[in-house]
């Protein structure tokens, strides 16, 4: 077996900058960072030679969408990323902060109802480059779906956005027919005609829009786009199913904001080593949730982030 030359210490930095150590070798696994797993057939070609250049030509992708390249020997790091650079592309995604932004492909999908891609993108420069340098009691997941059918499973990450379609139904419109082809398009049997009028259970429907412009006589001609978050999911060794925020949000801004408060209040509130999931637990869904539709915590936003929290590390889960 090889003898490792590689110390903790450097080990735990360059891990820091995106490099995994390959088990068993003195060599690393080089995380490329996607922003939102898309790239360009120029920084295709770039990782393509750089894997060539200074690792053993293999490239993984990851779950998180970033893309691994193997076997980087440790001298050859800086001379990895200096290459990658060219191209517009850093390493990245590991430690107790935020992490790279998992996203389907949004408005180019047939049931996309936002642009998944453009907001993972946003939130990607907002939230994992803004808060690059901003300690969390432990890794914080977001995830961004553009529909109800949750291809990126955001009810798993610690904050987790489902695009909306929230329809408008015009009750004047609505002729009662027997054979609604509303309720026979609904996929989940939201949509009925009770007493000769068309109902949609708001408890069972989830927003997926199929309804809209469906209707014969423009009961539903349109709807209005939304974002429904969830909180405190969380995959791995400990599975915990993230709850929604009882708000639907329409305004995109507002939901950002809803990002940043959730970020502080897991700065501020989360104990170290401990998954958002765990702070919810012990704080109360209600607790949190009220926090975060009040804007209270975004006026101790400077001192949230000036204290010196979490600098001892140590994962419980």
């Amino acid at each position: 077996m090889a003898t490792l030359t590689i110390s903790a210490a450097d080990e735990k930095r360059v891990k820091a900058l995106g490099f995994l150590s390959n088990r068993g070798t003195d060599n690393f696994s080089a995380r490329v960072i996607t922003v939102n797993g898309a790239i360009t057939v120029a920084q295709t070609k770039c990782i393509a030679e750089a894997a060539e250049l200074f690792g053993n030509g293999i490239i993984t992708f990851t779950t998180r969408l970033t893309v691994e390249c193997q076997g980087i020997p440790y001298e050859k790091i800086e001379d990895f990323r200096a290459y990658i650079a060219q191209e517009g592309l850093v390493t990245g995604g590991t430690g107790s902060k935020v992490r790279p932004v998992v996203s389907c492909k949004g408005s180019t999908c047939q049931y996309g109802l936002i642009d998944a891609s453009a907001l993972s993108k946003e939130i990607h420069e907002r939230f994992y480059n803004g808060y690059a340098d901003v300690k969390l009691p432990h890794k914080f997941k977001i995830a961004v779906g553009g529909c109800p059918n949750n291809c990126v499973k955001p009810d798993l990450n610690d904050l987790g956005i489902i695009g909306q379609m929230i329809p408008i139904f015009n009750e004047e419109n609505c002729n009662g027919c027997k054979k609604c082809s509303i309720a026979e398009k609904c996929p989940v049997n939201a949509a009925s005609v009770v007493d000769s009028i068309l109902e949609i259970n708001p408890d069972i429907c989830n927003n997926c829009g199929l309804c809209v412009g469906k209707c014969n006589f423009d009961a539903i001609e349109d709807g209005k786009q939304g974002y429904k978050i969830y909180i405190g999911g969380r995959w791995g060794k400990r599975v915990a199913h993230g709850q929604s925020l009882d708000k639907i949000f329409t305004n995109k801004e507002e939901a950002l904001s809803v990002i940043e408060k959730v970020i502080l209040v897991y700065r501020e509130q989360g104990k170290t080593g401990e998954r958002f999931a765990q702070t919810i637990d012990r704080l109360g869904f209600e607790n949190v949730e009220d926090q975060i539709l009040s804007d209270e915590i975004l006026v101790r936003k400077q001192e949230i982030l000036d204290a010196k929290l979490h600098l001892t590390g140590g994962a419980t889960c």
